[in-house]
């Protein structure tokens, strides 16, 4: 490599104004994820939800403002190659080696990319690999091993009275004794043979919500197990809310339609690849994202696509399901993520936007996704080999998404996209599901609405093929063209028809607002029959009924925070 430009050259002082604006997005960053103790300790759930949303602004924010600067510095040589060139080898110098080199390089991607509108990849003003890094072995000072010198229960103690907390246990023997007992019944559950030799957990509160947690695993007889301590902070002190002990368990809290995790973290390269022992199944750039890291997650997807296309020869073909009227959505047969683009035109009875589409995805990724929102991971020109096609998803593309997408001889050129992880439409999910897998999924597409109301979100379109089931069985949601604050509706009970001709006729016989809804009306878009309707009815007929959702809305309206529990009720600790 030659040497690098020096400081007070145009390439050096642009490369040391990024780092400056890279630093200074850093530290913001921190300093909001560091008021997550002080929030879960003051019980402030309201300032938590705010303190989100703020940390979700500040990467666009420094990033307009270090393009401003640049454009005032540079002038007309702001998209001249030959100065970036210089500029990445002398930015290159800045943060070589640094523990969070990989974040620093995707920033500077960003920059680029937004300075050129880059298509596909120039891999002489972008960092395009991933640099070589060792993963430090437990024992590095992320972590924190607690060694079993006696009971267990001794073990978990010493444990729980480590943590930083400025707020009192309520219970802290009987916190300490359900939750050895709990790690003994998970280990016979597992047929984890052996003694415990030790507890090692990584050296950082993982807050969300209403709760914190404890991430770690268990060490002894030849085995790991996965352990998570959820403690929720009550008027009584703090207390232990549940113990999960599988990966399964844990995959789910850690969920790409959950919101981010607030906690602060020293190697976040190892952390990730720490957490990777505790979930192998799921991608690296799932778990950067849900630590907030969602731009180097996007970087991490984004390689993790190029791999893809290397490794396999499999066309790009439309995504299993019924045809979307607002979205072209479609997949490589093998990968995790769907690609889903805003079509120009919406089929009836839809009347958005395409402005108006983009808002929503941009509401549902600053807004609290409790489980049940797929996170959706915005990209601009993609570009890909036009072989790698199929016939009939190109013609689709032609026909429908022109504003967004540019095909020409040899590419396709995606210029606005949503990249989210794939799951099983729920339409199809109950045609081939087991009987049982198929109720309890029927049970929770309750839950799901329910837990989406709780965070004040109204999915307006119920129908089964906007929803669907991830590999442990939870229904989420996947369609945001008709989502909206369930406080912008009004929800109404439905009038009784003055006589049979309004009964049956085929307009209805009273007058509807643009933001009424009429829960009672929710029937007939279910598409549920048989047992699975009965079962749905049993479990949650309330939610047709305006009088559930009114309440709710009032709920909201009073700035009341509806606790939504990210795990089974069933691990809970019940005291």
């Amino acid at each position: 490599m030659s040497a690098s430009p020096p400081s007070n050259s145009p390439a050096g002082d642009c490369a040391h104004a990024i780092q400056r604006a890279y630093h200074r997005y850093q530290g913001e960053f921190e300093k909001i994820t560091r008021r997550a103790q002080a929030r879960f300790e003051e019980r402030d759930w309201s300032g938590g939800q705010r303190d989100a949303r703020q940390r979700l602004e500040i990467y666009g924010r420094i990033m307009t403002a270090i393009v401003s600067k640049l454009r005032t510095d540079l002038g007309s040589d702001l998209e001249s190659p030959s100065i970036w060139k210089e500029t990445k080898k002398a930015y290159l110098g800045l943060i070589d080696g640094t523990s969070d080199q990989d974040f620093a390089e995707t920033f500077f991607n960003s920059l680029t990319r937004r300075i050129f509108t880059t298509v596909g990849v120039n891999p002489e003003i972008e960092f395009v690999r991933a640099r070589p890094a060792s993963f430090q072995e437990p024992g590095a000072d992320w972590t924190r091993t607690f060694r079993r010198t006696g009971a267990i229960r001794e073990t978990v103690a010493e444990l729980l009275q480590s943590l930083p907390f400025q707020v009192p246990f309520h219970d802290l023997s009987r916190d300490a004794q359900r939750i050895s007992s709990r790690i003994a019944w998970g280990r016979r559950r597992a047929l984890a043979r052996g003694k415990i030799d030790a507890l090692e957990f990584i050296d950082s509160v993982f807050y969300r919500g209403s709760r914190a947690f404890l991430v770690g695993r268990i060490l002894g007889g030849g085995t790991v197990t996965p352990l998570l301590i959820a403690l929720r902070n009550h008027e009584q002190g703090l207390e232990t809310d549940a113990v999960l002990l599988t990966e399964d368990e844990i995959s789910v809290v850690f969920s790409f339609a959950r919101s981010y995790f607030h906690v602060v973290i020293r190697e976040p390269w190892s952390v990730v690849r720490f957490l990777r022992t505790l979930m192998p199944k799921k991608p690296f750039a799932d778990l950067y994202i849900s630590l907030g890291y969602n731009k180097h997650g996007k970087t991490e997807m984004y390689r993790d696509l190029l791999r893809q296309l290397e490794e396999s020869k499999e066309p790009f073909v439309k995504a299993p399901g019924d045809r979307g009227m607002v979205m072209i959505v479609f997949t490589l047969p093998t990968y995790d993520y769907v690609f889903k683009i805003i079509r120009d035109r919406f089929d009836y009875p839809k009347n958005s936007t395409p402005e108006e589409v983009i808002q929503r995805y941009q509401l549902v990724f600053q807004h609290d996704r409790a489980g049940r929102l797929v996170d959706a991971q915005e990209f601009e020109h993609l570009e890909f080999d036009r072989a790698r096609f199929s016939e009939d998803l190109l013609a689709e593309l032609q026909q429908s998404g022109a504003n967004n997408v540019t095909i020409d001889e040899h590419t396709v050129k995606l210029h606005h996209v949503y990249l989210e992880r794939r799951v099983v439409p729920l339409n199809l999910y109950l045609r081939s599901a087991s009987e049982p897998s198929r109720l309890d999924v029927v049970l929770d597409f309750g839950q799901a609405i329910r837990d989406l109301a709780a965070t004040n979100i109204f999915p307006g379109d119920l129908l089964l093929k906007n929803f669907g089931v991830t590999r442990h069985g939870r229904v989420i949601f996947y369609d945001y063209d008709e989502l909206c604050l369930l406080t912008d509706c009004q929800f109404r009970d439905l009038p009784a028809a003055r006589s049979h001709e309004e009964e049956v006729g085929a307009e209805p016989w009273y007058y509807v607002d643009e933001h009424d809804v009429f829960p009672e009306e929710f029937m007939q878009f279910l598409g549920l029959q048989g047992e699975s309707l009965e079962l749905f009815l049993e479990a949650h007929r309330d939610l047709l009924t305006a009088a559930y959702w009114r309440n709710l809305r009032q709920r909201h309206l009073e700035g009341e925070v509806i606790d939504v529990c990210p795990y089974a009720p069933s691990r809970r600790l019940m005291f």
